[in-house]
């Protein structure tokens, strides 16, 4: 995290008093870290509503086409590495790879890992992983308790899995073009 605050604060974007304080990194912050540290260049996508976020699948069904990259959703910072010239992101839900940084706002921080999108009927699913597990790396329990599994926008009992009330910055981190 102080690389993070450092990285935003040498670029212009936060004041030194930053550095050491728990305030708020968003998706459009992180872009600037990603691009300054990696050069992995990002484009964002506003989201007023979590109710709006089904209306974005066709768009990012895209992105996992075309990019292949996780989508950071609300505050999630990603490791890349570049072994050769293949890129890669790396996860580990024991968090020595993945970084959660608080969210603000009552909006949970997720990894989007991929959407199924039914052309056809426009029906849409969201592959999340969510950072919050703190346990072993025990794929039984990490799956039944729901910390990386399919989500619908609204469940079988009626329940919102993203906040209505709520808007969402998603990163959507661009592929590196190697020569």
């Amino acid at each position: 995290m102080p690389k993070i605050q450092e990285t935003l604060v040498e670029i212009g974007d936060k004041d030194p008093s930053f550095i050491g304080s728990r305030d708020w990194i968003g998706a459009i912050e992180l872009s600037f870290v990603l691009d300054k540290l990696l050069g992995v260049s990002c484009k964002i996508m506003n989201v007023r509503s979590g109710a709006d976020l089904p209306e974005k699948c066709r768009e990012l069904a895209l992105h996992f086409e075309t990019q292949g990259t996780p989508v950071m959703i609300d505050g999630l910072v990603c490791h890349f590495e570049f072994p050769g010239n293949e890129y890669m992101c790396l996860f580990s839900l024991n968090h020595t790879v993945v970084w959660h940084i608080n969210a603000g706002g009552g909006v949970l921080a997720y990894t989007l890992l991929g959407v199924d999108y039914n052309e056809a009927s426009g029906d849409c699913a969201f592959l999340i992983l969510d950072p919050h597990y703190t346990g072993n790396d025990e794929l039984k329990k990490i799956i039944t308790g729901g910390w990386c599994g399919w989500k619908k926008a609204v469940d079988s009992k009626g329940r919102n899995f993203f906040l209505h009330d709520k808007f969402y910055n998603l990163l959507l981190p661009q592929r590196p073009n190697m020569v």
